[in-house]
Formats: C-alpha cells, sequence, structure tokens
C-alpha cells in the first residue's frame, strides 16, 4: 500500500510540473507561433534599428515564452532588462490597443520605438495601422492603449 502511495504521489508530482511551464505562458501574450513571442524575431534588434529573425538555438525563457535572438550578445543584453526589450501591449497591435482596446495581430517588420517602447502593428491588405497612429497622434494613442491593455492583464 505504501508503494502505491508513494507511485501516486510521484505521478501527481511529476504531472503538476509537467504542466508548469505551459501555464506560466501569459495569456495576453501574442504567441502566434506556439510559444515563441515578438514571432520569433530578435526583440532586441528593435532597438537597434532593424528588426531580424532570431535563431532557436540562441534563446531565452522568459515568463514562460521563449524568445529568440541573432545573437549571443543580444540574447546577454535581453537577459541584463528584459522588460526594456518587451513590445508593448503583449506583442498585439499598439494602434487597435489604443483605439478599440483590442487584441490584433502584427506585421513584425512594422514597428515604432516611441518614449523607449517597442510598438508593434497592423500591416495586411493595404492597411498599416502605423500610419493611423502617426497621423491620429501617437502620444494619445499611447495613453489610451495603456488604458486598455490593463483592462486585458487584470
Amino acid at each position: 500500500m505504501r508503494k502505491l502511495t508513494k507511485f501516486v504521489l510521484s505521478l501527481f508530482t511529476l504531472l503538476c510540473l509537467s504542466t508548469l511551464g505551459y501555464s506560466q505562458i501569459p495569456s495576453d501574450l501574442n504567441l502566434e507561433k506556439g510559444d515563441v513571442a515578438v514571432g520569433g524575431y530578435d526583440p532586441v534588434s528593435y532597438f537597434s534599428g532593424s528588426p531580424v529573425e532570431g535563431d532557436k538555438h540562441i534563446s531565452v525563457i522568459h515568463k514562460g515564452a521563449h524568445y529568440y535572438f541573432a545573437s549571443h550578445k543580444n540574447k546577454e543584453t535581453f537577459k541584463e532588462n528584459p522588460e526594456k526589450y518587451l513590445p508593448a501591449y503583449g506583442g498585439w497591435c499598439a494602434y487597435a490597443m489604443g483605439a478599440k482596446g483590442e487584441k490584433v495581430s502584427v506585421n513584425y517588420e512594422t514597428y515604432k520605438i516611441q518614449n523607449g517602447r517597442l510598438f508593434l502593428f497592423y500591416n495586411k491588405f493595404f492597411t498599416n495601422t502605423l500610419e493611423d497612429w502617426n497621423e491620429e497622434g501617437a502620444e494619445r494613442l499611447e495613453k489610451s492603449a495603456d488604458t486598455h491593455w490593463q483592462k486585458h492583464i487584470m
């Protein structure tokens, strides 16, 4: 009986630990490629002037999501201050979050660094929301998006 109890307890513990990694992924992140954030792009590269795709062999797991990097240097830079490089609003379209409080997918090469933050935008089918963001007032939309985003993560 003791062996059965130990076995069941061990099995339960193993089951809990194996699902822990998946349950840590925040549901508010834009993870279109499974558990890979920023569509596999190197988040540090945006701040260097041009986004590049990362290498899955140079990666970090941060808050349950995988982040890929183009170089070991970018990986180390990210690890020093991950919050600085994370896209605003979980990687969802900044314009859609600001205008309507909605989560909309993005084109990972359509972005803007504003107030030290990375903003990503939808850009498909003749609609580039980065243009709308700039035309309608980037500062106002950022404030509105921040307010809407708080409702999503609560």
